[in-house]
């Protein structure tokens, strides 16, 4: 139960930084941090792939990330906080890569719905390639509760960045397969004579 705890505080501290974060930005800098996201294509937009996950809009694009950050956060984080540190920081520099190299021109991509994609593409696809009961109910879980998000990796609404939504969710699956593929989670090869 002690070991629960301290994930939890991991997280919910985690999360706090955010907001934290986000105060001083409006409080104090009016916002001005936003222009250390992600511009594709541009040399000084590469820093972005590190900060664009600390980085919102205003608090109202920070609360909509908030409960699926700590929801799907904990599902990452319950085998242990290096797996959660692992997948976090892959899912940042993979997403933030493509982010990067797809975005739209002349944009800014902030948020942390990138990574919120992220782990979304990892814990649906971690139940594919992993095979174990475990995984395979947190994945159906997932499906069903944040399932319909997926049509975020659309380019549905002007503003909201489909871009860092689809190079998350990849980039989560991405990680799956190869912890899967690392932990020895594939099948082996069947001969037929």
């Amino acid at each position: 139960m002690n070991n629960q705890r301290r994930k939890i505080r991991f997280l919910v501290s985690w999360v706090a930084c955010l907001w934290v974060l986000e105060a001083f930005d409006q409080i104090f800098l009016r916002g001005r941090l936003d222009l250390y996201g992600i511009q594709p294509r541009s040399v000084g937009g590469l820093r972005g792939i590190l900060f664009a996950p600390f980085l919102h809009g205003d608090f109202g694009h920070l609360a909509s990330n908030t409960i699926p950050l700590l929801v799907l956060g904990w599902l990452v984080l319950l085998p242990g906080v290096t797996e959660f540190v692992e997948v976090t920081l892959l899912v940042m520099l993979l997403g933030g890569v493509g982010t990067w190299l797809f975005g739209a021109p002349n944009t800014v991509h902030i948020g942390a719905s990138g990574v919120i994609f992220g782990y979304l593409g990892f814990l649906l696809l971690r139940g594919v390639f992993q095979r174990s009961v475990t995984s395979i109910v947190i994945a159906l879980g997932v499906g069903l509760l944040y399932g319909g998000v997926l049509w975020g990796i659309l380019p549905r609404v002007a503003h909201v960045s489909w871009e860092a939504h689809l190079c998350g969710f990849l980039s989560g699956a991405t990680v799956a397969w190869g912890m899967a593929r690392g932990a020895g989670g594939r099948r082996p090869r069947r001969h037929s004579l």
